[in-house]
């Protein structure tokens, strides 16, 4: 069958192609993807090409389908996945699969990288065997396709409060986790996914007492104080508090006035940036630890650390790139119950004829998560701006009503409007 797809060819050389897909085996699966959101990890793979660590092929001569924070439906299961997997049913992949290469050493190949028949710029799919060897097609029972698209960036969050850890005064057991009943800070915590770690943070089981979140910007202050209220975080057990820093003289001391005049059991940074990394340094307290969440594209950042709190005070740092399996399986269960709502990070709505430029571009354009419906035609538009493009489209007119309906926040009667009244590509 043919497939529609956007696929690698250099660098910043993406191309929406229609081609056919192979005749699928006995160990694959036929997949039709619904939604992708674009990642910047997307836009690093366009611009390096080649270079990328990822890229397994001559691009000259094998192109991968890029994209790998996709949900669709099963549409035909090989013979040897057939007591496992069940056409019809909804998935999402979670694309490290560090499968082992002849030497058992983990691969870096992943779908959206590294392959020629599946990535989430996608209409449909080859799904290869890899994949279901690794257990990494995992089912999804939300009712819609965009939550499923967004577990993979909330497994990164998930991944990093697992990998967070504190000891005890003469012990070498590291508890992982953060610090239950503890004091938090999230530092530049109010983009796409600060938000998802607010989120996080107030509604998973291990959850702190204090939760402090900066900024330097009072309009995105005020949007994540309305969508993740400190009235909700109260009746979950949390203190939630949001602090602009930026005109403050002492940023460090007055979060920690906030806390008692302590200083914080766990702090993450969400902004590759020098003196954010060094104030989340500064507001470590005893056996703190801090989680270095932004990933900087420099490969030569750095910035002062405190070595003398690492030897005396037990501080300690951490930092992840991405989560695991059963991160994402947390991130879809916890989604599907209706424990975290990850719509408030999506900002714009768009087509698969979108999808290349907006990938190139992806470091240009204001606002949150691109989300990606890969069977439509669509131009890639900002939620906020479907009032007015609906003064003289209805179909935008009604994406704007319902929104509205849903605090301005992509959503599931949205979508279904969307699937069931946009053109296709």
């Amino acid at each position: 069958m043919k497939t529609k797809a956007v696929r690698l060819y250099g660098e910043n050389d993406l191309r929406l192609d229609e081609f056919e897909l192979p005749p699928m085996k006995d160990d694959e699966i036929l997949a039709k993807v619904f939604s992708d959101s674009i990642c910047m990890s997307s836009h690093k793979l366009a611009s390096q090409g080649a270079k990328h660590k990822r890229v397994r092929h001559d691009l000259s001569k094998t192109q991968p389908i890029i994209g790998h924070e996709f949900c669709g439906t099963i549409e035909q299961v090989g013979a040897k996945w057939k007591d496992k997997y069940k056409a019809g049913n909804k998935f999402a992949i979670q694309t490290a699969l560090n499968y082992p290469d002849e030497n058992g050493e983990a691969t870096l190949w992943a779908p959206g990288y590294s392959y020629e028949y599946i990535g989430g710029s996608a209409a449909y799919v080859i799904i290869p065997k890899e994949v279901m060897e690794m257990n990494c097609l995992l089912d999804y029972n939300g009712e819609n396709y965009y939550m499923g698209s967004l577990s993979e960036p909330v497994s990164c969050i998930v991944g990093a409060f697992h990998a967070q850890y504190h000891t005890k005064a003469g012990s070498y057991v590291h508890s992982m986790g953060i610090a239950q009943g503890g004091s938090m800070a999230l530092l530049a915590g109010v983009g796409p996914m600060g938000l998802g770690a607010i989120d996080y943070a107030i509604h998973n089981p291990r959850k702190p007492s204090l939760l402090v979140v900066t900024d330097i910007d009072d309009s995105r202050l005020s949007r994540a104080a309305q969508l993740l209220t400190a009235k909700d975080a109260e009746k979950n057990g949390v203190k939630l508090i949001y602090v602009n820093t930026k005109n403050l003289a002492d940023p460090v001391d007055h979060l920690k006035s906030i806390n008692g005049g302590k200083l914080y059991d766990d702090v993450f940074v969400f902004a590759p940036l020098k003196p954010v990394l060094e104030m989340g340094d500064r507001l470590l307290g005893r056996d703190g630890c801090l989680n270095f969440f932004a990933g900087p594209v420099n490969p030569a950042f750095s910035a002062e650390f405190n070595f003398y709190n690492v030897h005396y005070e037990s501080h300690h740092i951490v930092g992840t790139s991405g989560g695991n399996t059963d991160d994402m399986k947390e991130s879809l269960e916890m989604m599907a119950k209706g424990e975290l709502n990850p719509g408030f990070m999506i900002t714009h709505i768009g087509g698969l004829n979108t999808a290349p430029e907006t990938t190139i571009n992806l470091d240009k354009i204001p606002g949150g998560k691109k989300l990606i419906y890969t069977h439509k035609k669509l131009d890639l538009t900002a939620i906020d701006d479907f009032t007015e493009k609906g003064k003289n489209d209805p179909f935008y007119a009604k994406l704007a009503e319902i929104c509205a309906r849903h605090q301005g926040l992509w959503n599931t009667e949205a979508e279904k409007y969307l699937l069931d009244n946009a053109p296709e590509i």
